[in-house]
């Protein structure tokens, strides 16, 4: 598939920016008609309504929308919610419609035009609702029929203007590779920027936006084509190759310059791959379209079955936003259907996507009640309660493995069905708080038995933020459980990428480049090259990224692997450090020359920097003289102890 140009991707992020303004404005009004946030139902609704009043009113706590002492609270993350269902409803129906996705009950193709009609027979309020009833059956995850907010009925003067932005985009928008993951990104566009102006510490509920950032396609196929494909080649012979791998860099024996990876699983139905930081699913997409052709190749499968068994057996994501976990599971599921000799419609397994990021905004008393008087059951609860406190803020960080007891608590496999069957019981069948309080559980359990696992790759492009930007409570986190990388979330995430990567398995991540050489990462570049094996280290240099706010900021690809180097402990690097122009960056990727350098060497450079350049026997300069600060001017003595004292008398 092709990618958005330059003028499609602006008219997509002009699109999205404004329906985003338009959902909210629509939803809060439904919401202050439905008297969401007042401390009683307006006398003017209905029993049906009061009913759906309720259910939201529950739904917007457990979001985080505070009750007051006076009984009311705030509906700001109810009316988020209810927008991005709205338009996200109407743009991946139309991402289904394009590409002859969206079927009739019957199992035909149908246009939305065509929905409109069938609208009118089903007795719906619009096609969008419609496009919904064929979609459930598709995509329960994300079309849903119980999607309470979908409840919410905008007014037809809304709907019309959310129509009229998704209809003006060209019909190309919906069949480029990369559409969906900018979608994410131009939906949070203002709200980075006003967090961004704000300048506040950044906590749970500014993260989402301020650290999503879209991964160019170069970077996240550089990343797989020299370990997935490294390794196939290893197994396989570079001759044999199921689909040509531009990136893969070989040195002149026709060898992977990363090395074979040869500690993992010989077979491709054997390799789990995880994405931490998932976003809108770039990574396991990739992963997805190499995956099928390995098993199609090795296995002799047809191109739907290896979509179908990759889904079930390889791919894994977690994600801190519930939003963007859905547009990832969308894209995944979009592009098995798109798959080239698939192209239709077919019954998914479950996907490996969850939402790591729910709030759990209850008393535990309240939280233990799930368990019915089952100790076992409720071990477990406590268990979860107790590492998901803060997982708003920390996502993936937090590591379900730490703190295993024993026996007597329910693992994270078993407590899922125990919620489901709880949920389903009469005790909570009509209790709003307790169906709210179940659905966050039942997603927190999933979510920490794929943080529990271990995986053969865990490839990811984590939140970059400095520590000097993050909350208090993060910033603790990262301090106590990964010191040596605490100066930065991602390098922070590099550290637990290592703990979710099998004792044979490789982490691939896209990171700043000072964690190469900043004295504050010693440590952390200590333990890369003493208890790890490094096969890359890849100076993209500045302006790598299509959109970034901090242009000069030098990113690097790096890719380790959690066990120990070997004895020639030999690695391969490319620099790019000279070239400033991001369509550059890919070409460059295929043709700037590779530098090969051993790990060994690396620990004798000053902080045990990681350099791409020649080392050198030299004396160092450090050696000879002393620096005790930078330049200054000739009067600064005079100047500084002048204003200290003047300082010191007032």
């Amino acid at each position: 598939m092709k990618t958005l140009t330059d003028d499609e991707r602006r008219a997509l992020q002009r699109a999205v920016e404004t329906a985003r303004t338009f959902a909210e404005a629509g939803a809060r009004e439904a919401l202050v008609q439905l008297t969401v946030g007042e401390a009683k139902p307006g006398a003017h609704l209905d029993d049906a309504q009061k009913k759906l009043r309720n259910k939201l009113h529950a739904h917007a706590r457990q979001l985080g929308d505070a009750m007051r002492d006076d009984k009311t609270h705030p509906i700001d993350r109810l009316v988020g919610e209810c927008a991005y269902a709205h338009w996200h409803r109407m743009l991946f129906a139309r991402f289904l419609a394009e590409n002859s996705l969206l079927l009739h009950p019957e199992g035909y193709p149908v246009s939305l035009d065509e929905l409109a009609e069938w609208a009118v027979e089903w007795k719906l309020r619009s096609r969008w609702e419609a496009a919904e009833h064929c979609a459930a059956p598709m995509l329960p995850q994300i079309f849903s029929t119980n999607t309470l907010v979908l409840s919410v009925h905008l007014s037809r003067a809304w709907q019309a203007k959310l129509e009229g932005l998704l209809e003006a985009l060209p019909s190309t928008v919906f069949k480029a590779r990369d559409a969906l993951g900018w979608v994410y990104q131009f939906w949070q566009s203002a709200e980075k920027d006003r967090v961004t102006k704000s300048e506040k510490d950044i906590g749970a509920d500014e993260l989402p936006a301020v650290t999503q950032l879209f991964t160019e396609p170069y970077m996240v196929d550089f990343l797989l084509q020299n370990t997935l494909g490294a390794w196939w080649v290893g197994r396989h012979g570079k001759d044999d190759l199921p689909v040509e791998m531009p990136y893969l860099r070989l040195l002149d024996d026709g060898t992977p310059a990363s090395g074979t990876f040869d500690a993992w699983p010989k077979t491709a139905k054997e390799i789990k791959v995880v994405d931490p930081c998932c976003g809108s699913g770039h990574f396991l997409v990739a992963a997805l379209d190499l995956l099928v052709r390995f098993r199609m190749k090795e296995e002799g499968l047809l191109p739907r079955v290896a979509a179908e068994v990759v889904i079930r057996d390889n791919l894994h994501g977690l994600e801190l936003d519930p939003r963007c976990t859905q547009i990832a599971a969308f894209a995944v599921s979009f592009a098995a259907w798109t798959f080239q000799g698939v192209e239709m419609w077919f019954q998914l397994p479950e996907l490996h996507i969850a939402c790591v990021g729910l709030g759990i905004r209850t008393e535990l008393a309240d939280w233990l009640s799930l368990a019915n008087g089952n100790a076992k059951f409720r071990a477990g609860m406590e268990r979860l309660y107790a590492q998901f406190k803060n997982a708003p803020v920390l996502g993936s960080l937090i590591d379900p493995t730490a703190a295993r007891d024993s026996l007597l608590e329910a693992s994270f496999e078993y407590l899922q069905p125990l919620l489901k069957s709880a949920l389903e019981s009469e005790k909570w069948a009509e209790n709003d708080e307790g169906t709210e309080l179940g659905s966050v559980a039942q997603g927190i359990a999933k979510a920490a038995s794929l943080l529990a696992g271990t995986y053969t790759l865990v490839c990811t492009n984590p939140p970059y933020l400095s520590r000097n930007k993050q909350a208090k409570s993060l910033g603790e986190y990262c301090a106590s459980h990964y010191r040596e990388g605490a100066n930065d979330l991602s390098t922070a995430f590099l550290q637990r990428t290592l703990e979710m990567a099998a004792p044979c398995g490789t982490a691939c991540v896209v990171i700043p480049q000072n964690a190469m050489f900043l004295g504050a990462y010693r440590s952390l570049r200590q333990q890369l090259l003493t208890s790890h094996t490094l096969h890359s280290v890849i100076n993209l240099g500045p302006a790598a990224f299509n959109v970034m706010n901090w242009w000069a900021i030098k990113t690097m690809l790096l890719t380790v692997s959690a066990h120990p180097p070997g004895d020639d402990g030999s690695w391969f690097g490319v620099d790019m450090m000279d070239h400033r122009e991001t369509q550059e960056k890919p070409g460059l990727l295929l043709t700037t020359p590779i530098v090969a350098r051993t790990q060994a060497s690396q620990l004798g450079n000053p902080d045990a920097r990681i350099m791409l350049g020649e080392s050198t026997s030299d004396a160092l300069l450090s050696s000879r003289a002393t620096a005790g600060k930078g330049s200054t001017t000739g009067d600064s003595p005079r100047s500084l102890t002048r204003v200290f004292v003047t300082a010191s008398v007032v």
